[in-house]
């Protein structure tokens, strides 16, 4: 049993230097720790289970190394067939989405802007995985048809929000709410050039400056609300501008994180159940951000 223990933690050992080498500590956003971040739940599934062992825990993480190392994807349709691959994405709605939104456009100039990891965007702030869109779309692909209202809380880059925008269309609304004015204007900036350029123009997606922590009330309720970073609790504020019949996608935690979905029912009741462990950056004020936390 001792050998096999051994064996084991310099299995660990060795994979904990390759993960350090291919991502740095400061991209802790988004990252799956306790789940396969790449077999998201669909809107209709039960919810994940904790990790049994450490053996399993080997097992999730050892497969998440294996698709790190597939090797370099250099387009934006080779990522999202790969996360098809690997059951990041699993409908065609989402599929399209994020081959019409196109990452790197997105991301600082000279990243890679196809490997599946969160990247930091300055402002001690990251954009998420591809794979954490790809699972935050398919949670809530239901409750973005045409026509819908969807608020992104911490919309950064504006990467979610663009394809928010597209998934309800000209006759719908996507709000993103940044607290950094900096990180607001590069995000217009990257629409006016994605796919998402003539809905930013018609007045479809708009983002703006303000404290996420708060929503956005002038255009509530909200039949999708996405929060891209973890609150130690759900703010009231978002449970309020939430529809009846809508839903919300928010990590909740501390340093112990779960990716929870929450849904309103139609009589205000609410349900939440956890889709998945995760670490995101924290939902916090603008001047703590900056300060780092």
């Amino acid at each position: 049993m001792a050998a096999v223990a051994s064996r084991f933690a310099g299995l660990c050992a060795s994979l904990k230097n390759r993960r350090r080498e291919r991502t740095p500590a400061v991209f802790i956003h988004s990252l799956s720790l306790c789940s396969s971040p790449l077999s998201p739940a669909s809107s209709s599934a039960s919810p994940y289970t904790k990790l049994a062992s450490h053996c399993h825990f080997f097992h999730r993480f050892t497969t998440r190394m294996e698709f790190w190392s597939q090797g370099s994807i250099d387009t934006n349709e080779g990522l999202v067939e790969q996360l098809k691959q690997y059951g990041a994405i699993q409908s065609n709605k989402v599929a399209e989405v994020m081959k019409t939104i196109n990452r790197a456009l997105f991301v600082p100039e000279g990243s890679p802007a196809y490997v599946d990891s969160p990247m930091p965007i300055g402002y001690n702030a990251t954009i998420s995985a591809p794979h954490m869109h790809a699972t935050c779309l398919e949670l809530l692909k239901e409750h973005l048809q045409p026509g819908m209202r969807a608020l992104d809380i911490g919309s950064g880059t504006g990467y979610l929000t663009a394809c928010f925008a597209l998934m309800v269309g000209p006759h719908g609304h996507a709000v993103g709410v940044e607290h950094i004015p900096e990180l607001v204007a590069s995000s217009i900036s990257s629409i006016k050039k994605s796919a998402a350029a003539s809905l930013l123009e018609d007045g479809v997606l708009s983002v703006h400056v303000g404290d996420g922590r708060l929503g956005w009330p002038e255009l509530a309720p909200y039949d999708a609300i996405h929060v891209g970073a973890a609150a130690p609790e759900i703010p009231p504020a978002l449970l309020e501008q939430l529809k009846p019949g809508g839903r919300m996608v928010i990590p909740v935690g501390s340093y112990f994180q779960d990716l929870k979905v929450v849904d309103k029912n139609p009589d205000g009741s609410i349900s939440v159940h956890s889709a998945t462990s995760v670490r995101y950056v924290p939902l916090t004020s603008r001047g703590t951000q900056l300060q780092g936390y």
